[in-house]
């Protein structure tokens, strides 16, 4: 059997039981709500053990079959083996869970035509039992002895209960035009807030008393995580002394961008750069024109300069997020590109302003060069199979990329002055303090002596959070929702270090075999039309594509 039809008939199967597989095989689900049931996780990692076995003695021809055929049986393995571990089914962080993603189906659903307010009500009534599902989830896996730490169960209470609070649902459907639909829609949001109090409810009373008090996962797990977020086998030991020498060289550019910006050290260049008034933008509907226009502006910068952006892809919706957790984050297009990829920024609570120098940088990882260019390369290159166009998701090579991204807007200059790239390497000072504060939480690591970025010898949540605030500029709040997130996605903060690693390595290899004759801007197409993979299998697959020379 071929690698194809292999892929093939995974899809199909797949499509009776997620949505997203669904809209990929050419399908329109009933609703964009997955099934979180214990019954529907069991029956997806069945699908993909026994997919795995036809993976593995499937026939391969060309470099296009290669590719698919190393992405579909890392990322199955990698599936087994999280579920298996029992950390699919327990899942609960501040970001990107199967509860915030029921919740994020709104901010995605269109709302311009009756049609379109009668499936948000239809997706309304529907939510309670798409909670009481993933309640029932959890509940099954802390009797199997899969529980988080109480203090992701607590967190993501707290969010579900923010939520609520803000009356998140009642006002989605304050937008609708009213008319036959207006009590439907009412009714809805009603039902829906209560079904989110009830779930943070159960967070709380049920969960939460039987959980740990220990926040680090130890080895054996993070090993089984980190092969997954990455799609990669990594010495853990030597990336946690990787990470200390990227604080270390992140900090020498930092100061020598501060004294470009005219002042003696990055913490006072941070304090001048934020009271400038100039630099300031009023939260609302000003924030949201400054994202849509400095978008716009990106597209018009690399479209058939440095990248050739597919039309349909062009456009990017930009929003406020109601979600205050102090993040932007990005939401790529649908299958049949009816839906625009989204740049959501949700501003930490209580502030009324946004010192916006400090997240170009951001705004490149999530937007242009970063996800959403990957996402416009993948979803328009036919050559791949709809399961890599659409669900083939691995944080290695999406958050890589979009880091590595972060360097390349530099060197593309895209970045308005000297504050502007002082907000981009706090970004990569952000994250490779990501690498230490994950390795060193999880795997109770020994902090060295003499880093110069503190004086602590263990690791502990204060610590990570003073080191963020200090190294990286990060506000309070910004810096707890990190280190809480980190301690709910064991290993998943490698995937920006790690994936930009590997890309800027191929990057040089490549430089150094072509000499003056390199292409950057064939380079980059080349690699990122192979489509998304493990970082194992795309390390294989760049070697082939981009041989040495002869």
């Amino acid at each position: 059997m071929t690698v194809i039809r292999v892929a093939d008939d995974y899809l199909a199967a797949l499509a009776d039981l997620d949505p997203q597989a669904a809209e990929a095989a050419g399908r329109t689900p009933d609703s964009q709500l997955a099934d979180l049931s214990p019954e529907a996780f069991d029956a997806r990692a069945a699908l993909a053990r026994q997919t795995a076995s036809a993976a593995a003695s499937a026939t391969a021809d060309g470099p296009a079959q290669r590719a698919l055929a190393g992405a579909l049986a890392e990322r199955l393995t990698s599936e087994v083996a999280l579920y298996d571990a029992g950390f699919t089914t327990r899942l609960l962080a501040p970001l990107a869970t199967p509860v915030h993603l029921a919740r994020q189906v709104f901010d995605n659903l269109p709302r311009q035509t009756a049609d379109d307010w009668a499936a948000v009500a239809e997706h309304l009534h529907r939510l309670p039992d798409t909670l009481d599902q993933y309640a029932a989830t959890l509940r099954r896996s802390a009797q199997r002895g899969h529980l988080v730490a109480r203090r992701q169960v607590l967190v993501v209470a707290a969010q579900c209960q923010s939520w609520t609070a803000d009356d998140f649902y009642g006002r989605l459907v304050a937008g609708s035009p009213g008319g036959p639909l207006a009590d439907r829609l009412t009714e809805g949001a009603r039902r829906a807030t209560a079904a989110t109090d009830a779930f943070a409810t159960f967070l709380r009373t049920e969960l939460a008393p039987g959980a740990s008090e220990v926040d680090g996962v130890g080895r054996e797990l993070y090993e089984v995580t980190s092969r997954a977020f990455l799609g990669a086998t990594v010495d853990l030991d030597e990336l946690y002394a990787y990470g200390w020498a990227e604080l270390a060289r992140t900090d020498a550019e930092l100061h020598a961008a501060a004294a470009d910006c005219g002042h003696p050290d990055p913490a006072s260049a941070r304090v001048a750069l934020d009271a400038d008034p100039a630099g300031r933008v009023s939260v609302g509907p000003a924030l949201e024109q400054w994202l849509r226009k400095r978008t716009a502006l990106l597209t018009d910068q690399l479209d058939g300069v440095h990248f050739d952006i597919p039309a349909v892809t062009r456009h990017v919706e930009c929003r406020i997020s109601p979600a205050a957790s102090g993040v932007m984050y990005y939401t790529p297009p649908d299958a049949n590109l009816t839906r625009p990829g989204g740049i959501w920024w949700s501003v930490p609570p209580g502030e009324s302003s946004v010192p916006v120098w400090r997240h170009v940088g951001t705004l490149c990882h999530e937007g242009l060069p970063g996800h959403h260019l990957q996402h416009a390369v993948t979803l328009t290159t036919a050559e791949l199979h709809p399961w890599q166009r659409h669900l083939c998701q691995v944080h290695g090579y999406a958050e890589g990329w979009a880091h590595y991204a972060e360097r390349l807007a530099d060197e593309l200059g895209l970045f308005a002055g000297p504050g502007e790239r002082l907000g981009m390497l706090d970004g990569q000072m952000w994250r490779a303090a990501r690498v230490v504060i994950d390795l060193g939480l999880h795997l109770d690591l020994p902090i060295p002596a003499g880093t110069g970025f503190t004086d602590a010898d263990r690791w502990t949540p204060a610590v990570a959070v003073d080191l963020l605030t200090r190294v990286a500029g990060l506000d309070a709040a910004t810096a707890r929702f990190e280190v809480d997130r980190y301690l709910g996605w064991p290993a998943q903060a490698l995937a920006f270090k790690v994936g930009a690693r590997l890309w800027q390595q191929t990057r040089r290899d490549a430089e150094r075999r072509a000499g003056a004759a390199f292409d950057r801007k064939r380079f980059h197409h080349t690699a990122l039309v192979l489509g998304p993979m493990g970082l194992d299998p795309l390390r294989a697959r760049l070697a082939e594509a981009l041989p040495p020379a002869i």
